[in-house]
């Protein structure tokens, strides 16, 4: 584990030097009328955010507990100079932006052309407690998924076939589903085919889609005329489980989700921090030689007439 910190600090360290020389042609001039003091904190950002990243990484589910008993008893070598946790959590503020472009620009995964699309809700408290809470009044909302109601946020992402996100988007909980994919924003990096569940049927949405070079895919409704389908696009559809797995992950591996948080900063840095952690992870929920399983699901649909007609 030490030389998986030593290397996810090595990146964010010369992520967070390339950053900092940019960010200097846009601070304010050393002339100023005021001077201001430009004091070196004690803990450097990429120490800041690879403790973040590793706490996520090794499936601690109580970041004051981590940071206490683990980081400044046992990776004293690997971070010798420690704040108090009360400071900590208040650098986790200024660190935010800057974990923020880093997992925009060096954690995201290229679209391969067969890709899945789904949400998972995040929740900010107990569906029954939704009033009582006071650190998100005013940001998060009440939603409905397949599971049932819930008060908080929607994750929406788009992965590809080796399991890694492409793209995400944040939304409160009452968002439809269908909503981010009409912004062009979100789906600019995709190409080829989109496979989605039955939240995502629209026939304004598929056209417009169809227009940008994206063919989205879905199971139909009960209500709803059958239409023919490619065959391997039916078994691609079978296997849009593979995004449930990377939400399932994120959820209890990386632990994207609790509701103990007091902040809404520190509850969108725990978030961002979350998907960083992910890009780490050694093994993911992928479809490995998905062209070999198709055709052996293929064999199977077209020997399926020859086994009823041999019986």
């Amino acid at each position: 584990m030490i030389d998986k910190v030593t290397e996810i600090f090595c990146l964010i360290d010369d992520f967070c030097i390339e950053i900092d020389k940019v960010k200097e042609g846009y601070l304010i001039a050393q002339n100023a009328p005021q001077k201001l003091r430009n004091r070196k904190f004690k803990m450097a950002d990429s120490e800041i955010i690879t403790i973040l990243v590793i706490f996520h990484l090794m499936q601690f589910r109580s970041l004051k507990h981590f940071y206490i008993n683990y980081i400044q008893k046992h990776m004293k070598s690997e971070f010798p100079e420690t704040v108090s946790y009360n400071r900590f959590v208040e650098l986790q503020e200024k660190v935010f932006l800057t974990m923020c472009v880093f997992l925009k620009t060096c954690c995201l995964g290229k679209c391969t052309g067969i890709s899945f699309i789904d949400s998972t809700p995040i929740r900010a408290c107990h569906i029954k407690r939704e009033k009582q809470n006071k650190v998100f009044k005013g940001f998060a909302e009440k939603g409905q998924c397949s599971i049932g109601w819930f008060y908080g946020f929607k994750l929406h992402i788009v992965i590809n076939d080796k399991g890694e996100i492409i793209d995400f988007l944040f939304t409160q909980g009452n968002v439809d589903d269908r909503e981010p994919l009409k912004n062009k924003n979100f789906h600019d990096k995709l190409f080829g085919k989109l496979f989605g569940d039955k939240g995502y049927i629209s026939q304004t949405l598929f056209e417009e889609m169809f227009i940008d070079g994206i063919h989205l895919i879905t199971k139909i409704r009960k209500n709803m005329k059958n239409c023919l389908m490619f065959t391997s696009d039916k078994l691609l559809l079978r296997k849009r489980a593979i995004i449930e797995s990377v939400n399932d992950e994120l959820k209890n591996t990386c632990y994207i989700e609790h509701t103990r948080h007091r902040s809404v900063n520190n509850f969108l840095s725990n978030l961002i921090s979350g998907l960083i952690a992910y890009h780490f992870l050694p093994k993911k929920p992928s479809l490995k030689n998905h062209h070999l399983t198709l055709m052996l699901l293929i064999m199977k649909e077209l020997l399926k007439p020859l086994r009823s007609n041999s019986r």
